[in-house]
């Protein structure tokens, strides 16, 4: 194993009945552990699930959020060749309606209104994702995707606390990787077909539950696909952990996870993000590169710099090394990579 961090194999409160960090939580797991009990701090507990569906030319993305000070839940989608996009949003207030569970994927979520209904329901085998909305232009849209959870499918569960969590600022993240997903995105008479007879599609979670610094900025990405016999996952992040002692870095290889400890070296341009991203471990277990094919970029204003991302979607090529010395190479894993600028 290449990581001296902490595993844990057993359930734990993320708090103490203060609210502050359980010293018991840090460390990271294969499978989800944790018990987001987040209580006090008004206005500073952020609680969301992201997922988005990889699917060749297209690409879909849901999140359904509580930041205390408000709630929201979203659909965005792209056609890459195109570059068409579309989708919606539901904005709410605290405590109106947008609630999550202490233990992720535990209850359905679900919020509907104005005519336009998310939902997420898990199950043993898999989670399906929802959505019916209306375009800008008065088409219907529907989105109806099955993301699967193969028996055994490990995933990278990780608590980061910055200034060791004494300050009431740590996350709790669980990425998921590598989910096989089927379904169809209908967009007036458009009907895209995800997965099966349409090729490989692939399912991402992004589970989050903490207290954040008022200003941060990280890099995420990942993807999926294949490797010869082989089905890859990526997995990894970086500057929000640095100096945590932990990291959101791994790779997963037919289900199993190979944690990585270390701190990778991100090499892009901010300024153009349509050139190539590359992802590198100095420990010589990973090296990728990202072509990107769309670049979604989002911007709002704040107090100070405001909250801006570059969030580019195309293919990986490179190699990885499991923690049990298979290596492989790989031209044409889907995947993603992101700098996100965040005034919370």
């Amino acid at each position: 194993m290449t990581t001296g961090e902490r595993e844990l194999t057993a359930e734990v409160d993320l708090c103490t009945a203060t609210g502050g960090i359980n010293p018991g939580a840090l460390g990271w797991s294969r499978r989800p552990l944790h018990r987001a009990n987040l209580t006090g701090y008004p206005g500073r507990n952020k609680r969301w699930d992201y997922w988005a569906v990889l699917a060749g030319d297209l690409v879909v993305s849901s999140v359904y959020a509580d930041i205390d000070v408000l709630g929201l839940a979203d659909v965005w989608w792209c056609d890459m060749p195109s570059a068409r996009t579309g989708g919606t949003a539901i904005v709410t207030g605290p405590g109106e309606g947008i609630a999550l569970p202490e233990r992720p994927g535990t209850a359905p979520l679900r919020v509907e209104r104005d005519g336009v209904a998310v939902s997420y329901v898990d199950e043993d085998a898999g989670t399906r994702l929802t959505g019916r909305w209306t375009e800008p232009d008065g088409s219907p849209a529907e989105l109806d995707v099955y993301v699967a959870l193969p028996p055994g499918h490990e995933s990278l569960n990780v608590v980061i606390p910055w200034d060791d969590g004494r300050g009431g600022e740590f996350n709790y993240t669980s990425k998921h990787q590598a989910r096989p997903a089927t379904g169809t995105l209908r967009v007036g008479d458009r009907v895209w077909e995800i997965g099966g007879s349409a090729g490989d599609a692939w399912g991402v979670l992004d589970v989050g539950r903490g207290r954040w610094p008022a200003d941060i900025t990280w890099n995420w990405g990942g993807g999926a696909g294949r490797a010869g016999d082989h089905v890859v996952g990526l997995q990894f992040g970086a500057k929000w952990t640095e100096g945590s002692g932990y990291t959101e870095n791994g790779v997963i290889v037919d289900g199993r996870l190979s944690k990585i400890g270390r701190e990778l070296d991100w090499r892009y341009d901010w300024d153009e993000p349509m050139r190539p991203w590359r992802i590198v471990d100095p420990g010589g277990q990973l090296d990728v590169t990202l072509s990107p094919r769309f670049d979604k970029h989002t911007k709002l204003p704040g107090r100070d710099r405001g909250s801006e991302t570059h969030q580019v979607f195309g293919r990986f090529a490179g190699r990885l090394r499991t923690d049990d010395g298979v290596e492989l190479e790989f031209e044409d894993v889907q995947g993603f990579a992101e700098e996100a600028r965040q005034e919370w």
